[in-house]
């Protein structure tokens, strides 16, 4: 997968973030900082959810993406 997927969900204050293909979940491992890692059936981190994340209500979400050379 060459693409990054951000999902935020207002309602359920929480900021899913897909870097692989999240059909290829198998487990999923809580940090202890409200950071939820998804990982594939080899244990790569495919994704990652930030719980309790909000937004001020007069902002909106801006994304910036960088490539390392």
């Amino acid at each position: 997968m060459d693409e990054v997927r951000v999902f935020y969900d207002k309602a359920g204050n929480t900021l899913t973030v897909w870097f692989g293909n999240p059909e290829d979940e198998h487990v999923c491992e809580e940090t202890g900082d409200e950071v939820v890692l998804m990982k594939d059936k080899a244990g790569n981190v495919i994704g990652f959810e930030k719980l309790n994340f909000s937004l001020p209500a007069s902002k909106d979400l801006g994304l910036v993406f960088e490539s390392a050379s």
